[in-house]
């Protein structure tokens, strides 16, 4: 990343990947600041105290980082945002029988959204993350790339596709060039506190909850039971609730069908549940919206990509035209299992992001 402004704000939730990010910008000369946001209080999810990454002590972990290395250090109350553009969000794709990605829009609202704007306010020009990823500049087209990380296993690309041009020009990424084992032993080195600190595996404010009690617990709404249906429309059971449900969902039906069956489709509307044999949750085309493009403004044609329509499935050859201004047609080579409608399609050139979209 090649810029002119020395002051970066970085963004720290209290584990050991943004406290390092911290180490090495600070020790590259860059004037710097931690910055913690504060996405909502643990009670309003029904969550105690010492729980998720907003928790009090994943703040106090990023102040003594701070400290330690001799930084200052910001708590932001995202609160109101976060709730709108990422709880709310989750909750109304759930409603509506889609399945959402909170962590995708967490990173385009929140992380490079309000802390970008946050940033500018405060005199930063650029912001820094904990993110395994790394951005170049691209001499002949001009533009920012994004490029997976040298660690494989920890490549976290797909989920921050809907980054901008501006955005990429002002972000660093310095543990893309690094492994998790690297990072961890850079933090034991220097006696930070959350050196072994085990990773969040979960949605930040759905940890130890299933989804569908916490959506009846942050709406106070219950939601009742209705038809599952058989691919040809007949009522074959009673489901718990369409916000229990997930796309490809096996286990947890409820009922026994005499033969493996998984979720295919849900239907807010009418309130059924349709169930398929693993053979039938197959397709090859997915149409995208919302789409950000990184390595061009437009696509002209047919091109020749990869893509991948979870965070962790291998890419897969597909061919990809534009259908409109906002609107992308993937067809891929071999049909893909249990595609759901609400998750992000990211198409990758080689090991460049080309851009991605919300699967309709």
């Amino acid at each position: 990343m090649i810029t002119t402004n020395k002051r970066i704000l970085i963004a720290m939730s209290g584990g050991v990947d943004s406290s390092v990010t911290a180490l090495l910008l600070k020790n590259q000369g860059y004037e710097c600041m931690g910055a913690t946001m504060n996405l909502f209080q643990n009670e309003t999810i029904g969550q105690p105290m010492d729980r998720t990454c907003c928790s009090i002590y994943d703040v106090q972990d990023a102040e003594s980082v701070c400290k330690r290395i001799g930084i200052d250090f910001r708590v932001f109350n995202f609160q109101e945002k976060f709730r709108e553009q990422v709880i709310e969000r989750f909750i109304e794709a759930y409603e509506s029988g889609i399945t959402p990605n909170p962590c995708i829009d967490c990173n385009r609202y929140m992380k490079f959204g309000r802390l970008f704007e946050k940033a500018k306010e405060l005199g930063f020009e650029n912001i820094a993350t904990g993110h395994y990823a790394r951005i170049e500049s691209c001499v002949i087209s001009g533009r920012y790339l994004l490029k997976k990380a040298r660690d494989k296993k920890k490549d976290q690309t797909y989920v921050l596709y809907n980054m901008t041009q501006d955005m990429l020009a002002h972000t660093f990424f310095p543990l893309g060039d690094m492994t998790k084992e690297e990072v961890r032993r850079i933090a034991a080195d220097n006696g930070f506190v959350n050196a072994k600190k085990p990773e969040s595996q979960d949605i930040c404010f759905v940890k130890d909850q299933s989804y569908s009690d916490f959506i009846e617990f942050f709406t106070g709404k219950s939601y009742p039971p209705g038809d599952f249906l058989d691919m040809q429309g007949n009522v074959i059971g009673r489901h718990k609730g369409i916000i229990r449900y997930t796309i490809g969902q096996r286990k947890g039906l409820g009922v026994s069908f005499g033969e493996p069956v998984y979720v295919y489709d849900k239907d807010p509307v009418n309130n059924t549940v349709t169930l398929a044999r693993d053979s039938e949750l197959y397709s090859s085309e997915v149409v995208v919206q919302d789409i950000n493009l990184i390595t061009k403004d437009s696509i002209d044609g047919e091109l020749r990509l990869l893509a991948k329509t979870r965070y962790n499935q291998e890419a897969q050859p597909a061919a990809v035209t534009q259908t409109g201004e906002d609107e992308l047609r993937i067809v891929f080579d071999e049909p893909q299992r249990a595609i759901a409608k609400g998750q992000a399609a990211v198409l990758y050139d080689g090991e460049y992001v080309f851009g991605g979209g919300t699967i309709v």
